[in-house]
């Protein structure tokens, strides 16, 4: 049996990925939470193969998430806000029902590590991520300091030891 270490080594070290924006306010010029996601993917040597702005809209999100789940390429769906309590943020209940997969510990890890920055309002984040067709999606709030946690301590350092779990 291969340890956590071994099946790292054998990830893919380059994946690509589609980036889903969801937000009601953000313009492709205010969105510095999708500028990060891309900027930072690519630097780590990644693909952004679709980068999408959306309102928070259930039927818009689903639509998108069925083209990009039945597009061959894209390995990862990273989406980008929509995850608050507000009564427009939507993200959640739009992606679970066609999660296959749940990884409860994205979002255990991620309200852990954002508790140690913002602390107790950390539990109002609705963090998700899961597998559907194989493919990896991850759902994070949209604020800039949100997104860098989530890319720095989580996504790029698992990013392609999950992709090679979900296609395995």
């Amino acid at each position: 049996m291969l340890s956590h270490l071994e099946h790292k080594r054998q990830a893919p070290q380059s994946t690509n990925c589609a980036i889903l924006v969801i937000s009601d306010t953000r313009t492709e010029k205010t969105d510095e939470s999708g500028q990060l996601l891309g900027q930072r993917l690519d630097e780590s040597g990644h693909q952004v193969i679709s980068h999408s702005l959306l309102k928070n809209d259930a039927v818009a999100i689903k639509e998108k998430l069925n083209e990009l789940l039945s597009n061959t390429a894209v390995q990862v769906i990273i989406a980008s806000g929509g995850t608050g309590l507000s009564h427009r943020d939507l993200t959640v209940e739009t992606v679970s029902p066609i999660l296959e997969k749940k990884l409860d510990g994205f979002g255990e890890l991620f309200r852990f590590l954002s508790y140690q920055e913002i602390g107790s309002s950390s539990m109002m984040s609705r963090a998700l991520a899961g597998v559907a067709r194989g493919k990896v999606i991850l759902c994070l709030p949209g604020s800039l300091g949100a997104t860098r946690l989530a890319l720095e301590k989580i996504i790029l350092p698992e990013i392609g030891h999950m992709v090679r779990e979900a296609t395995r």
